[in-house]
């Protein structure tokens, strides 16, 4: 079972977002509403994906930079409500691996992480 680590600094959306991941069969092994407080969550718990909405991404951001470098394997999700090509461009540049939008959608969350796991191991397998 893949473990998850949630950021985001409305409780609502921590809460719904646990559910829809907690549904697709994923470990939710904390819910932060800092990213410094999400950093040191996945330092404890060695999270394989960590879902953090965008304004505490954009407010933490050396929490993010030593997130990437001391736990490499770890697939970063950025959570919006509103995604414009420079913010995605500027995320990806930040090592973000996959985006999902608020408001969520089950199907849909599950199937971007999905399939952005899939593209992460075909890539390290290679041709």
């Amino acid at each position: 079972m893949l473990k998850a680590i949630i950021v985001d600094g409305s409780a609502v959306a921590r809460g719904l977002l646990n559910t829809v991941l907690t549904d697709g069969g994923y470990d939710v092994a904390g819910q932060a509403h800092t990213a410094a407080a999400g950093f040191a969550l996945a330092l404890r718990h060695q999270p394989h994906i960590f879902c953090i909405a965008r304004e505490q991404f954009e407010d933490g951001r050396e929490a993010v930079d030593q997130l990437r470098a001391q736990l490499p394997k770890t697939l970063i999700f950025m959570v919006s409500g509103s995604l414009d090509a420079p913010a995605i461009q500027a995320a990806v540049a930040a090592g973000v691996h996959g985006f999902i939008v608020k408001p969520f959608k089950a199907d849909t969350v599950l199937r971007t992480i999905r399939n952005t796991v899939i593209s992460i191991v075909k890539k390290h397998r290679g041709p």
